[in-house]
Parts: C-alpha cells; sequence; structure tokens
C-alpha cells in the first residue's frame, strides 16, 4: 500500500491511530529514520489513559538538550501506513509545542519491513 507526502515540506507527517485504556485517538507523528524508538507526546499518552508516572521501565535517551531517562510505555495498539503493532512500546517525551508533531515514528516501528520512500513521486510504502 502507498501514500502520499509532500516532498517540498520539512517533514514527512504520518497518521497514526494509537489505542489505550481510555480509548483511542489519532496522531500526527513525523516519520524519523533518526529515532532509534517511537516518541509520542506524554500528554497523548495520559490522554489515551497510560500514566507515565508510574512506568517503572526507563531508559536512557540522548537528545539536542542532552541525556535524560523516559518511560517506555507498552501501547495497547498501535495503526501507521497500513500496518498495525500490539503491545508495542513507544517512549514518553515532551516535545516542544513548535514541532507541530505529537510524536516521532522511529526505526523500532519498521524494522522487518520493507520501507520505500520515494521523493520525487512524493510517495512511500511499507511492505
Amino acid at each position: 500500500m502507498s501514500f502520499s507526502f509532500d516532498p517540498q515540506q520539512g517533514l514527512i507527517f504520518v497518521s497514526a491511530e494509537l489505542w489505550g485504556p481510555s480509548g483511542s485517538a489519532v496522531l500526527r507523528l513525523a516519520l524519523d529514520t533518526g529515532a532509534t524508538f517511537t516518541v509520542v507526546n506524554i500528554g497523548m499518552l495520559v490522554a489515551l489513559g497510560y500514566d507515565p508516572a508510574l512506568i517503572s521501565d526507563r531508559i536512557q535517551v540522548t537528545t539536542g538538550s542532552g541525556v535524560e531517562f523516559v518511560p517506555r510505555v507498552p501501547l495497547d495498539k498501535i495503526m501507521a501506513l497500513g500496518q498495525k503493532r500490539t503491545d508495542f512500546p513507544v517512549l514518553g517525551h515532551t516535545l516542544p509545542p513548535s514541532t507541530g508533531v505529537d510524536g516521532l515514528l522511529g526505526l523500532d516501528f519498521f524494522r522487518g519491513w520493507s520501507l520505500n520512500i520515494d521523493f520525487r513521486a512524493g510517495q512511500m510504502a511499507l511492505d
């Protein structure tokens, strides 16, 4: 299945539906092949019914502003680019509002699949 994007934009935006204890929400994620893990804004995780403060599984991440320990939250389900993952761990982190996204779709989501990004055609596919 192929998905369109604007190759003239700075980021490739992906619509993703996430499920949690309180229901589901459609988020705007930036496709980020430089991110090892998928990251979701803490506020979105709380809205889905997760409490990141109670998560004991924390990992060290290096950001542009330093090293931090962030919660790894197992989502009930995430669906993006036509693919579904269940019990999928994401990192909870506060993103600056200026980013215009609810999180980052990282390499962990793509492992085991073939990701093709065609900038000339403005198309991407995950097979």
